[in-house]
C-alpha cells in the first residue's frame, strides 16, 4: 500500500445548510460599506473550522443554482409555499461564494438541479471509483445517502450521523428513507404524500411490507379503514412523491473531483478579502496581518477599531499580565472567545500529571497577548505573594471556555496538560490542537519536538528556561515559590510561544502532506492515551516481592560461579573490574579500551566472547539480565503503585521516536522480554481486577507483511494469503527444500533472515546469530536476494529516497527523517541506511496500530462492553474487561485491528484471554 494508492476522500459541504444556519444563529452584522454579512461571517467561520478539523483529499461546497428544478416539471407546486429569503440575506448569497473562493474551496452548482442531487451524484461517483465521501449537513433529506463509503457529518455536533440516528428519526434504515418520506410527505417542500399517514405509520408500513410498491400493492387486502382508503386513492401521489424526494445520483457532475483537490488559500488574497468584509477577529484567528480598518464587523463604521493584531514575528515577548482576580480573568476568557483560539499551558508541582498539583495556568489569545493566573504560589516572608484567585473559582471560570466547541485550545504536549487539568476537576477540554504533534507529524526524527527547540527553529526565539526561574541543584526552588513577576514572564511566554508555533506550523500540515496523519491519528490519540494512562493497570505486589527475592538468590548463585571462574572475588557490577579480569588477567581476545582507558564491557563485547565459547562473559550476561529485571520491574514496580488508585500508570511518549512508534516510561513496559522465562514471570505480575480478565491482541508478523506488500514479493504475499508458515515457506524458497522435508534448523535460519532483513542485517551479524561462518551467512543472504530480488530493490529504493529527500515515507504517509544518511563516517552512514530500510516498516506498523487504537476507542465508547484499553506495546494492545464480555471484546478488537489498513496481504491478529498478562499473551 502506498500513499498514492490510499482512497480519495471527498468532503462536500451543503452550502445552503451553512448559510441559513449562520444567518439565523448570528445577530445582524455589517461590513464597512454597510452590507449585511452575518451569514457570510458564520459561513466563513464554519468553513475554516471544517478545513482545520476534518480531513479529506478533496473538498468543495455545493450550492443551489436557483429555486426551479426538474421537480417543478413533475409537480408544479413543489416548494411553492416556501417564503422568499429575508431581505438581509439576499445580498449575502454572492458573498458566501466569494468566501469559498478566498479560502481556495471550489463552489459547485448546476441549473435545473438541486444541491442535494449533486451531493448524491458525487457520493455515488466516489464510491464507484473506490473512494469515500463525507457530506457535511444535518439535512434529513440527505440521510437516504448513508451507506458504506458515504458518511453524513453533523456540522454542529461534529459527529457522524449513522444508521442508528436514521432509525431513530424514520424508524427504518437509510435505504428505506425515500419510501417513508413518500408516504408521509413533506409540508415544508410541499410534497403531498398520502393524507393521514404520519412518520410512525409510514415507518410501520415500510417495516411490515418492505417498500412503497409493496405497501400500495397490499392496500387492497387491508382491513377497511380510512388509512386503506387513502392509500388506494392517493397511490399515484405517493409514487410521484417518491420521485420528488428521491435524490438523483445520476445528475451531471459540473466539476471533476480532480479539480476539488485541497489547497492552501493565497494568504494575501484571503487577508485582503477578510479586511474588506471587516472580519478582523477571523483574521486574527487565521494568523493574518491586520492593518487599521475603516470599520469592523458588527460595529458602525465610525466606531473605534480594535488594536491591530501583530504578526507572529513582530510582537515582543514581554508585557504579560498577572491575573489575580476573577474579573480580570473573565476579561481574558472573553478575549479568548472572541479570538476563537487560545493557547493554554499549566504549571505544576511535579512531572507526574496523575500525582502533581496545579500551581498556575497561562493563556495566550494573540502573539504578545498572554497572561498567567497563579493559583498556589506561597512565597515567603521576604517575598509575599499577595492575593490570588482561589483555584476552585479560577477553574469554574475556565471550565466553560475549555469545553466551548467554538474555541480551539492549543497546547504543547496536550496530553500532560489534559491529565493535570482532569485531575484538578476539568473533565471536558475540546477541541484541542497540539503543537508538539503538529510538528512531529511533519518532522519525526528531524529534530526534537520540545517547545524550546521548536521556538528557536521556527520563531528564532530562545524562551526563558525553567532553570532560569527556579535555579538549579541545591538552590532550586519549587515553582510555587517563584516570584510572581518572574513566574508570569516564564509561564505566559510558554503560552505565547505555543500560540505562535501553532500559527506557523498548522498551515504547513497540508503542503507537507501530513494533515490526514495528524487529524486522523495523532490528534485523536491524545485523548485515547490520556484515558489509558489514567486507567493504569493492576500489579500483584506480593508476586513482585517473591520474584525479587528469587532473582536475588539466583544472582548470588551466579556471582559465586563468576568468582570461581575468575579465580577471585570481584564486584560483578563494576565494568572496570570486569574488564581487568577478562582482558588483563584472563587474556581473552577482542578487548578494546575506551577513552577513559578502561576496557569496554558492554553487551556486544560480552556477547561476542560468549559466542566464542567463554563461560564467564556468558554468565555475566545472565547476571545482568536478572539484575535489570530485578531493579527495573520486580523492585521498582512496587514503588510505582499509585497510592490513590492502587495501580501502575505508565506514561506514553508520543513524539520521541523517528518512526512514529510510541514509547513508555515510569515505568517502561515496552522492554519486558517476551520470549524468556523471566519476562513471562514479570508479565504474570500484571493482573486484572476482581471479576475481570485481560485480553491481549497482537499483530502477527506485521512488519514482514508490510515488507511483502511494499516490495511486492509474490511468494511471500501468497504465503500470507494462504496462512502458511512464512518462515517455512521462506526456507523452502531460499534453500530449495520441499515444505514437507524441512527440518527445524532450516526454518530457524529462514526466520533469522526474514527478521534480520528488516533491520538490514549483515553477513557478520547473521553469522553470529546462527553461529555459522560469515561466508556461509553471506551465501544465505545472497540466496535470499536471488529468490526475492524485489526485497533488494525495495531496500535500495529506500536508501535512495532517504539520500534524495532526507526522509522515507510510511504507507500511511508519515515522513521518517534519517539525519545520518549523508554522514561521511562509513559506520554511521551504514547505520542510517539500515534505519532507512526499517523505518517504513516499523513506522508503518506503528501507524496501523495507532489507527486501530483510535477506532477501537470510538467503538468501545459506543458499545455495551465493560472494557478499557490499558497498554500498547509496539504491535500488541492490552485490555481489561468484565469476564463475561471478554469473548465479544476479543472479536471486536480482532476485527478492528485487522481492518485498520488495506494491504495486498491480510493483517492477522492473535488474541488471548487470561487473569494476568502472561496468560493472556
Amino acid at each position: 500500500m502506498t500513499q498514492e494508492s490510499s482512497p480519495r476522500h471527498l468532503v462536500l459541504v451543503d452550502g445552503s445548510g451553512f448559510i441559513f444556519r449562520a444567518f439565523h444563529a448570528l445577530p445582524p452584522m455589517h461590513s464597512p460599506d454597510g452590507t449585511p454579512v452575518n451569514a457570510v461571517y458564520g459561513f466563513t467561520n464554519m468553513l475554516t473550522r471544517l478545513m482545520r478539523d476534518h480531513v479529506g483529499t478533496h473538498l468543495a461546497v455545493i450550492f443551489d443554482a436557483n429555486r426551479r428544478t426538474f421537480r417543478n416539471d413533475l409537480y408544479a407546486d413543489y416548494k411553492a409555499h416556501r417564503p422568499e429569503p429575508p431581505e438581509d440575506l439576499r445580498p449575502q448569497f454572492a458573498l458566501v461564494r466569494d468566501a469559498a473562493r478566498a479560502l481556495a474551496v471550489p463552489s459547485v452548482e448546476l441549473e435545473g438541479w438541486e444541491a442535494d442531487d449533486l451531493l448524491a451524484a458525487y457520493a455515488r461517483h466516489m464510491v464507484e471509483t473506490g473512494g469515500r465521501c463525507t457530506i457535511v449537513s444535518s439535512d434529513k433529506d440527505l440521510m437516504q445517502l448513508i451507506r458504506p463509503g458515504v458518511e453524513l457529518l453533523d456540522p454542529i455536533k461534529q459527529k457522524p450521523i449513522t444508521a442508528a440516528e436514521v432509525d431513530a428519526k424514520f424508524g427504518v434504515s437509510p435505504d428505506k428513507v425515500v419510501d417513508v418520506q413518500a408516504l408521509m410527505g413533506d409540508s415544508v417542500d410541499n410534497v403531498p404524500g398520502v393524507p393521514g399517514i404520519g412518520p410512525k405509520t409510514a415507518s410501520a408500513l415500510i417495516a411490515e411490507f418492505g417498500d412503497l410498491d409493496s405497501v400500495l400493492a397490499a392496500a387492497e387486502g387491508m382491513k377497511p379503514s380510512k388509512r386503506r382508503d387513502n392509500l388506494l386513492a392517493h397511490a399515484d401521489a405517493a409514487r410521484m412523491s417518491r420521485d420528488l424526494v428521491r435524490l438523483r445520483d445520476d445528475a451531471p457532475l459540473p466539476l471533476s473531483v480532480d479539480a476539488m483537490g485541497c489547497h492552501e488559500p493565497d494568504g494575501d488574497e484571503l487577508a485582503a478579502w477578510l479586511e474588506t468584509m471587516g472580519f478582523r477577529s477571523l483574521s486574527q484567528r487565521l494568523g493574518m496581518k491586520v492593518t487599521a480598518a475603516r470599520g469592523s464587523m458588527g460595529r458602525p463604521a465610525s466606531s473605534p477599531a480594535p488594536t491591530p493584531v501583530p504578526t507572529v514575528d513582530s510582537a515582543p515577548y514581554t508585557g504579560y499580565e498577572t491575573v489575580t482576580d476573577a474579573a480580570a480573568l473573565e476579561v481574558w476568557v472573553a478575549r479568548a472567545r472572541d479570538a476563537g483560539v487560545c493557547a493554554v499551558d499549566t504549571e505544576t508541582s511535579g512531572l507526574d500529571p496523575l500525582a502533581c498539583e496545579l500551581v498556575g495556568v497561562s493563556l495566550a489569545v494573540a502573539p504578545g497577548q498572554a497572561c498567567y493566573i497563579p493559583l498556589r504560589h506561597d512565597g515567603d516572608l521576604e517575598h509575599p505573594v499577595g492575593a490570588q484567585i482561589p483555584a476552585a473559582t479560577c477553574l469554574d471560570i475556565l471550565r466553560s471556555l475549555l469545553a466551548d466547541p467554538a474555541v480551539l485550545k492549543v497546547f504543547q504536549n496536550a496530553k500532560f496538560d489534559l491529565l493535570v487539568l482532569g485531575r484538578a476537576g476539568v473533565e471536558t477540554i475540546a477541541p484541542v490542537d497540539d503543537t508538539m504533534l503538529i510538528s512531529y507529524a511533519q518532522s519525526a526524527g528531524a529534530h526534537g519536538q520540545g517547545m524550546d527547540e521548536l521556538s528557536q527553529l521556527h520563531l528564532g526565539h530562545a524562551p526563558i528556561t525553567y532553570d532560569a526561574v527556579t535555579g538549579t541543584g541545591r538552590n532550586r526552588v519549587p515553582f510555587s515559590r517563584v516570584d510572581l513577576r518572574r513566574a508570569t514572564d516564564y509561564a505566559a511566554e510558554d503560552a505565547d510561544v505555543t500560540l505562535r508555533l501553532w500559527q506557523v506550523l498548522r498551515p504547513q500540515l497540508r503542503p507537507n502532506r501530513a494533515l490526514a496523519l495528524y487529524e486522523e491519528m495523532e490528534r485523536p490519540l491524545i485523548g485515547v492515551l490520556a484515558d489509558m494512562e489514567r486507567a493504569g493497570i493492576a500489579v500483584d505486589a506480593q508476586e513482585l516481592r517473591r520474584m525479587s527475592a528469587d532473582f536475588a538468590v539466583r544472582m548470588e548463585a551466579i556471582e559465586g560461579d563468576l568468582h570461581r571462574l575468575a579465580g577471585r572475588s570481584f564486584n560483578v557490577g563494576s565494568p572496570k573490574q570486569l574488564g581487568e579480569i577478562l582482558f588483563d588477567e584472563m587474556g581473552l581476545p577482542g578487548g578494546k579500551r575506551m577513552k577513559s582507558g578502561a576496557w569496554g564491557t558492554d553487551s556486544s563485547v560480552l556477547q561476542e566472547l560468549a559466542e566464542q565459547g567463554h563461560e564467564l562473559p556468558e554468565k555475566i550476561l545472565d547476571w545482568r539480565q536478572l539484575a535489570k529485571l530485578k531493579s527495573t520491574y520486580a523492585d521498582a514496580l512496587v514503588g510505582q503503585i499509585n497510592p490513590e488508585t492502587g495501580r501502575v500508570h505508565t506514561s506514553f511518549q508520543m513524539a520521541v521516536t523517528s518512526t512514529g512508534r510510541l514509547s513508555s516510561n515510569e515505568p517502561n513496559l515496552q522492554n519486558i522480554p517476551i520470549r524468556t522465562e523471566e519476562g513471562g514471570r514479570i508479565r504474570r505480575a500484571f493482573v486484572a481486577q476482581p471479576g475481570h480478565v485481560l485480553v491481549s491482541a497482537d499483530y502477527s508478523q506485521i512488519e514482514l507483511r508490510l515488507l511483502a506488500d511494499a516490495a511486492d514479493i509474490a511468494p511471500l504475499r501468497e504465503a500470507f494469503a494462504l496462512g502458511q508458515d512464512i518462515h517455512a515457506r521462506t526456507a523452502s524458497e531460499v534453500f530449495g527444500i520441499p515444505l514437507d522435508q524441512l527440518d527445524a534448523r532450516e526454518r530457524r535460519r529462514a526466520k533469522a533472515i526474514n527478521f534480520g532483513i528488516i533491520y538490514g542485517i549483515s553477513a557478520f551479524g547473521l553469522a553470529r546469530q546462527l553461529k555459522i561462518s560469515p561466508g556461509e551467512a553471506r551465501s544465505y543472504i545472497d540466496a535470499y536476494f536471488a529468490r526475492y530480488p524485489g526485497i533488494r530493490d525495495f531496500m535500495e529504493r529506500m536508501k535512495e529516497e532517504a539520500r534524495a529527500k532526507g526522509y522515507v515515507t510510511t504507507a500511511l504517509g508519515r515522513r521518517c527523517y534519517v539525519p545520518g544518511i549523508a554522514e561521511r563516517n562509513g559506520a554511521r552512514r551504514a547505520y542510517a541506511e539500515r534505519q532507512a530500510i526499517n523505518a517504513p516498516l516499523q513506522g508503518g506498523a506503528a501507524d496501523i496500530i495507532k489507527r486501530a487504537m483510535v477506532r477501537l476507542s470510538r467503538d468501545l465508547a459506543c458499545s455495551d462492553l465493560r472494557a478499557q484499553m490499558l497498554l500498547q506495546v509496539h504491535d500488541e494492545l492490552l485490555f481489561e474487561v468484565a469476564e463475561g464480555d471478554a469473548p465479544a471484546l476479543a472479536d471486536l478488537v480482532r476485527g478492528v485491528m485487522e481492518g485498520a489498513a488495506s494491504l495486498s496481504v491480510p493483517l492477522v491478529v492473535e488474541t488471548g484471554i487470561g487473569a494476568n498478562w502472561a496468560d493472556a499473551h
